[in-house]
């Protein structure tokens, strides 16, 4: 991502806008509790994804709780300005933009994933993508890697909403589905391996896109196609938001970040959730 970026989000107060509902609010909330937790304080796996028909979809811990690969970084070079992680899992990706010194903050429902990305040094809050979230309207760049384009089971609406949070003319990255035009909705468990028959986390609804369906949604939603790629056998693709104007104040990089910082007195204290 040819570094640089806008000086965009900057607010000195986030100016929160009306909630958005939240897809899966009638689930609980899978990603905080085990066995996803327990892998991420571990770093290993395995752990699967589990269809009601018995399919597994691995997920791939390992990676997740490693610094940054080469298409970690390859996405992350394409940012502008602050970034906004959603579904920031372990933190890799925040604490290796916040090490670059690059404005950035990562937001997760899992509470043992807020505090790895504290431990890492990244900023983080315990929240989900559609709950209230500071800087709404300002960011530059928002993330949606690791299949979080899932969040929810509705593609549409997930895109609706990160439109919100983005500035005009801000830029979105989203990992796809490699090699398939698969457009799926799925309800799913988080399960490890010797569970797959037996105790899992609950029940949560999540989608799959292909590059081709991704896209699809995406102009339908106003979103302009700006780029797509590979690197090391994953698929992105970059989108731009809609260019229109916009109510919010100048932004203030530096303040959406260290408007964290109080909520966040320790690196083994994860940040409060709201």
């Amino acid at each position: 991502m040819p570094a640089s970026g806008g000086s965009r989000p900057r607010p000195e107060r986030a100016r929160p806008r009306p909630r958005t509902p939240d897809t899966s609010a009638s689930s609980p909330t899978p990603w905080s509790a085990d066995p996803y937790s327990d892998a991420l304080r571990t770093g290993q796996g395995p752990l699967y994804l589990r269809r009601p028909d018995g399919w597994l979809l691995p997920l791939d811990v390992e990676r997740w709780c490693a610094r940054a690969d080469a298409a970690d970084l390859e996405a992350l070079r394409r940012c502008e300005g602050a970034v906004l992680d959603v579904g920031c899992g372990p933190g890799r990706l925040v604490a290796e933009l916040a090490a670059l010194g690059r404005p950035a903050l990562g937001i997760d429902v899992s509470e043992a994933a807020v505090a790895h990305t504290v431990r890492l040094g990244g900023q983080a809050l315990h929240r989900s993508v559609f709950e209230p979230l500071p800087g709404e309207g300002r960011w530059d760049t928002a993330l949606l890697i690791d299949g979080n384009v899932g969040i929810g089971g509705d593609p549409a609406a997930l895109l609706r909403r990160m439109s919100q949070l983005l500035a005009p003319g801000g830029l979105l990255i989203v990992e796809a589905v490699p090699d398939m035009d698969v457009d799926e909705r799925v309800h799913v468990h988080v399960v490890r391996v010797a569970d797959a028959h037996g105790a899992a986390g609950p029940a949560f609804p999540w989608a799959r896109l292909g590059a081709p369906a991704l896209l699809r949604h995406a102009v339908r939603a106003g979103w302009r196609p700006d780029g797509q790629w590979e690197a090391g056998g994953r698929s992105f693709v970059a989108l731009r938001n809609r260019s229109t104007s916009s109510t919010a104040e100048p932004p203030n990089n530096a303040a959406v970040i260290s408007s964290q910082r109080d909520r966040n007195p320790s690196p083994d204290r994860p940040v409060a959730d709201r």
